[in-house]
């Protein structure tokens, strides 16, 4: 069962990796909270870094379910606990409530 979960996720993680690196710029527009904020105030931000920096972050995320799916399939149905686990800690750290601190970093 973890090895199917992993799976389906790594799959998941991966289209959304092609789907930011393909759609580049226009790609930061899929971010939640960021496509809320008016159009001029977008105009300030690092669309290109943000939709990379976010296409980086779904492919390490595919990578670490990936590796769950192995080692579950391989050594034990841990891994695949330990992934989603690792995953939910990655995630949460970079969720923020506040759109302006979300993509602070972005700013020009």
């Amino acid at each position: 069962m973890g090895f199917y979960a992993c799976m389906i996720m790594a799959v998941f993680f991966f289209l959304m990796a092609l789907l930011f690196a393909l759609g580049k710029e226009r790609a930061a527009n899929w971010l939640s909270g960021f496509h809320c904020l008016p159009e001029e105030e977008r105009a300030g931000y690092d669309r290109k870094r943000m939709a990379a920096d976010t296409g980086k972050d779904f492919l390490r995320w595919g990578f670490l379910m990936l590796a769950g799916a192995l080692v579950s399939l391989w050594i034990s149905g841990y891994g695949a606990a330990a992934a989603w686990g690792t995953w939910l800690i990655l995630f949460l750290k970079d969720v923020h409530l506040d759109a302006e601190k979300a993509f602070e970093k972005y700013r020009l």
